[in-house]
């Protein structure tokens, strides 16, 4: 089996991590690569080869992330392009498409000796038309975000589906996430838990100026399009995709929103339920020791 390893060093004890995991590898005769970026940092391990990123990663059978969801995030592109399956290993704080956490290493033999499964995830395609005619694409696994600009004023943002209007309203900014994404931004918004092997849209409001305004769910082959006007013609608004860098749109621009037709696979080790990481790390009270 070839491994390709995608680390994020700012993580508490990342290299320790990487250079345990490559140890498993290597006793179970695999291979395993790096990005020469690393070379620095991980020169001292036996076996491990270096190269260039793209290259890797498209000869590679699985890619190994260690970090958390946000790292997983940033993989996600670079493992949809070339059609690879993730493994997560968390060393961050919540990691829910982790499958394993940083004290359940030694659960890679089991993966070396093929004990897993794969969840297919379904990410979204965001496109922006700007009113010039120019336009720019994305995909995102998790949700794609629209949020005012500035300080205080909100936007009256209007949401089509299917060429039909089914939502108006003045808000802070809106989520449509994937289920997958249901458990980040969009929950802490006031957006329900999804199955994460679900295939649907979910559409949650941020800060919404009204009583009665609620998440709603739309089907896989829902083509949502979104238009805003702010209180100040000239004030845009910011569209981001997995929390990456934003785009800033104005109100003669249009943001059209629907299922990729890129998944990605997350490989499982220990066969834990959706709910039971649900109940395990949104259900316990935060350490003390994170405001230290």
């Amino acid at each position: 089996m070839n491994i390709y390893i995608y680390p994020n060093l700012q993580k508490d004890k990342c290299d320790l991590y990487v250079a345990q995991a490559c140890e498993i590898f290597r006793k179970n005769a695999c291979t395993f690569s790096i990005d020469s970026s690393y070379r620095t940092a991980f020169a001292q391990i036996p076996a491990l080869q270096f190269g260039e990123e793209e290259t890797l990663a498209a000869a590679c059978d699985v890619i190994l992330v260690v970090g958390g969801d946000g790292t997983i995030l940033n993989c996600a592109g670079l493992a949809a392009k070339h059609q690879k399956p993730i493994l997560g290993l968390n060393c961050g704080r919540l990691g829910f498409m982790a499958s394993l956490e940083h004290r359940e290493l030694f659960l890679l033999e089991h993966f070396c000796r093929g004990e897993y499964t794969k969840n297919q995830r379904m990410m979204l395609d965001g496109t922006i038309c700007f009113a010039d005619g120019k336009e720019t694409g994305f995909t995102a696994l998790n949700d794609i975000i629209l949020t005012k600009s500035d300080g205080g004023r909100i936007v009256d943002f209007t949401v089509t589906k299917n060429d039909r209007i089914i939502y108006s309203v003045r808000a802070d900014g809106l989520i449509f996430s994937t289920p997958t994404g249901a458990t980040a931004y969009a929950l802490s918004a006031g957006g329900p838990l999804i199955e994460p092997d679900m295939n649907c849209i979910e559409f949650t409001p941020i800060c919404p100026h009204s009583l009665f305004s609620r998440s709603m769910i739309f089907t896989p082959d829902a083509e949502i399009s979104v238009r805003f006007r702010p209180l100040e013609s000239n004030t845009p608004v910011l569209v981001s995709a997995d929390g990456n860098r934003s785009i800033a749109v104005t109100h003669t621009d249009t943001l059209h929103i629907r299922k990729s037709t890129q998944e990605i696979s997350l490989i499982d080790i220990t066969g834990g339920s959706f709910f039971s990481s649900v109940n395990r790390k949104l259900m316990q009270p935060l350490k003390e020791d994170l405001f230290i």
